[in-house]
């Protein structure tokens, strides 16, 4: 059976009413706040070694990581089963990962998912995870309004995969969605507006939407309730001047403009937030690991 409009209506409106009554309880799975590391931060480091690098991190403190690293079906090289088998080893829990949802991975004509989407939504499940968090949109998915309004069902559609194998769909932004406006909307309030509450989780990442013009503090504030994960990220100006470089880069929490610590307190309060995930791209001369070491301490400081 198709995904109906009446029933994203229902489900929206039933999960607003939740949030209504329990502030910062959403739909999240955890009731207390979670606090990991999104492998990108160390991504030389997992390609080189991935094993060392989760077990220095498990040294490190941490007890969750979201991966970024999801290739041929195999998690930085390991079947799902084998993955999963080494962070337990390390008393380490893979909370969610980013796998985009491309155009290729849905059939209109069928309205079915390809076999390669399934079989990534049942390894994510095999491998532990929770949420299902698409990184990104592929430029053929939002070049017109109505393009973008069809992929929204899709995502619609995919939160009602992952919900069979007792995980969610996300999304995670970057900067377009802020700058890119179609129909005179902005794309990031398409994407909000028309996705379902109850079967798509939002994951804001507070850094990278400073490049699209938007400030992190004020998007929460705009939707309440909407936030269930959050990349915990800091920025400064962009250290390198390279043709096509961003404005702006990530740095150690607590040191940039973000105001991190306010957008996370924001998020626990009224966002719905339970995971806090780091995440550091640009390290200014300091090793990943090292950033990885700082950033934890901080947040640690911070009481998450």
């Amino acid at each position: 059976m198709g995904y109906s409009r009446r029933t994203f209506l229902k489900n929206s409106a039933l999960a607003m009413a939740a949030t209504s009554f329990l502030p910062g309880e959403a739909s999240s799975f955890f009731k207390k706040e979670v606090t990991g590391l999104q492998l990108y931060s160390v991504r030389d480091d997992m390609k080189t070694d991935p094993s060392g690098t989760l077990k220095k991190l498990a040294e490190m403190g941490y007890k969750y990581v979201e991966h970024a690293g999801y290739v041929d079906h195999k998690f930085y090289g390991s079947p799902a089963k084998e993955f999963r088998a080494q962070l337990d080893g390390l008393g380490l829990k893979m909370i969610s990962g980013h796998t985009r949802l491309g155009a290729s991975d849905w059939n209109e004509s069928t309205k079915d998912f390809s076999d390669s989407w399934k079989m990534t939504v049942e390894d994510a499940a095999i491998a532990g995870q929770q949420y299902v968090v698409s990184p990104s949109l592929e430029e053929a998915q939002r070049k017109t309004y109505d393009d973008l309004m069809k992929f929204m069902d899709v995502f619609n559609r995919c939160g009602e995969l992952c919900k069979q194998h007792g995980m969610k769909f996300g999304y995670h932004n970057h900067d377009f969605e802020f700058s890119s406006v179609l129909n005179n909307k902005k794309v990031y309030d398409i994407i909000m507006q028309n996705t379902d509450a109850a079967l798509v989780a939002h994951q804001l990442d507070m850094g990278n939407l400073y490049n699209g013009g938007a400030i992190a503090i004020a998007v929460v504030m705009q939707y309440p309730g909407r936030y269930e994960l959050m990349h915990v990220k800091d920025e400064i100006k962009s250290t390198t001047t390279a043709a096509g470089r961003d404005k702006f880069e990530s740095t150690i929490l607590g040191e940039g403009i973000v105001n991190t610590k306010q957008v996370c307190d924001l998020g626990k309060k009224s966002g719905g937030t339970r995971v806090f995930i780091i995440e550091q791209e640009s390290y200014q001369g300091k090793t990943p690991l090292d950033c990885a070491k700082a950033d934890l301490a901080i947040m640690k400081k911070w009481g998450y």
